[in-house]
């Protein structure tokens, strides 16, 4: 058995706050607005693990109205997530996400973001593409009003012993 998923999310730019993108610390002059770290990646690849297994989505599970996770480690809330999927007996075939920004560069922290990622979710590296690209300046992306992600996991039934 195989399941699918999409995640999307966006996060606006905002002072004063570190950027946190793949649960690594990314050196740029600003971070993202969020109830929690705003970690736009690890968001997007927790809403598509929740897709798959038809739970709904991130919101549903870590309300920004909740202030128990204000400034929340996404680090944290993915692994929540990857429990919640371990529940349902299932694990990462494989996961293929994308990082939209005009700025910072991104390509000098694929890999560790990788290691990351596949840290988190209990898989091979091998497991876990992770790319970056612009908007060629257009959209809220371009004008570097903040940056957006997509990801599409593929999830695996668990093998009954």
């Amino acid at each position: 058995m195989i399941r699918i998923g999409h995640g999307f999310d966006v996060h606006a730019f905002a002072e004063g706050r570190p950027l946190i993108i793949g649960g690594l610390k990314i050196p740029h002059d600003k971070g993202l607005a969020g109830h929690s770290d705003a970690d736009v990646l690890l968001h997007t690849i927790a809403d598509a693990i929740l897709g798959a297994l038809a739970l709904g989505d991130i919101g549903k599970f870590f309300p920004d109205t909740d202030e128990s996770f204000k400034d929340m480690d996404s680090k944290v809330l993915l692994g929540e997530v990857v429990e919640k999927m371990n529940e349902e007996q299932y694990k990462i075939g494989n996961v293929d996400a994308v990082i939209m920004a005009q700025a910072p560069k991104f390509r000098p922290h694929i890999d560790e973001m990788r290691e990351s990622v596949a840290s988190i979710l209990n898989t091979e590296v091998s497991n876990v593409n992770i790319k970056a690209t612009t908007t060629e300046k257009l959209g809220f992306v371009g004008r570097a009003e903040g940056i957006t992600s997509e990801a599409v996991v593929l999830l695996t039934k668990m093998e009954e012993y």
